[in-house]
């Protein structure tokens, strides 16, 4: 995906926030590439890096749903 003008990975991208538990659950459920596609096909002039980070942090049910992880794969373990 580009951020002003570079190409960035989702593994590459310093989240902050909320933004850092959803880039998490997509990682872990392998599916950064398949983000990064989304982005890419959405923003094709590419996104700031706040852009990103925001639609990390805010919305992460579009994206779980988008990319098919389901809720039990967002749910983090409390043990």
């Amino acid at each position: 995906m580009k951020t002003f003008n570079e190409n960035t990975r989702l593994a590459d991208f310093d989240a902050w926030s909320g933004a850092k538990d959803t880039k998490e659950t997509i990682l872990k459920t392998n599916k950064g590439e398949e983000f990064d596609n989304l982005i890419e096909e959405i923003y094709p002039e590419g996104l700031s890096i706040t852009q990103l980070n925001d639609i990390l942090w805010f919305e992460s049910d579009w994206i779980y749903e988008q990319l098919g992880i389901s809720k039990e794969e967002t749910e983090t373990e409390t043990e």
